[in-house]
């Protein structure tokens, strides 16, 4: 009879064990997935602000087509890629989209009545704070998804992981000169 309580304090035991571990990785991967939204409405922000942007522009630097078509091109893209669901095509077309916006806020230089554009100024300022949301977005996310994975990965709870099918998640990746120029933002000049 002992014997038998004794096997059912143990079975009891790992019971809790193996709950506590799973209420663990659901924790992360839900904190994991929210950072993961929060992203994903400043990256909806910036591609909502863009045809706005592009729309100005326009007004002023109209014989500059080519430099217009790729800031729409990359931002279809982002947009198309957003809702892939694929990490590593996000990065790579938010990484377009960020050269694009390089491109015609260096436009804007050469253009001061553009320049002194009360709309485009505002704009200019609104995708600086986006740009800046989105960076701390990212590093979050980062953040989170580092904490899920190593809990996905070590011992004891990657045996309850790999039972329960937690895999995993991608980190938000950017190339060097994309992550120097999210550090930045984008510049804005009145001069």
């Amino acid at each position: 009879m002992s014997s038998l309580i004794i096997l059912l304090v143990i079975i009891v035991v790992v019971g809790f064990v193996v709950a506590g571990l799973y209420n663990g990785l659901v924790r992360k991967r839900i904190s994991a997935e929210n950072a993961w939204s929060q992203i994903d409405v400043q990256l909806k922000r910036r591609h909502d602000l863009i045809p706005n942007l592009v729309e100005t522009v326009k007004g002023y630097a109209a014989h500059e087509k080519e430099t217009l078509e790729a800031v729409i091109a990359a931002r279809n893209a982002a947009v198309t890629a957003q809702d892939g669901g694929n990490m590593k095509e996000l990065a790579g077309a938010e990484n377009m989209l960020s050269g694009a916006l390089r491109q015609i806020f260096a436009l804007s230089e050469a253009y001061p009545q553009l320049q002194a554009n009360e709309n485009f100024g505002q704009l200019q300022e609104e995708l600086t704070s986006t740009e800046n949301k989105i960076s701390f977005s990212r590093q979050h996310y980062n953040d989170s998804v580092q904490i899920y994975n190593t809990t996905v990965q070590t011992v004891p709870s990657n045996i309850i992981a790999g039972i329960f099918g937690f895999t995993a998640k991608e980190f938000f990746e950017l190339d060097a000169a994309e992550l120097e120029a999210a550090r930045k933002g984008p510049q804005v000049s009145f001069s």
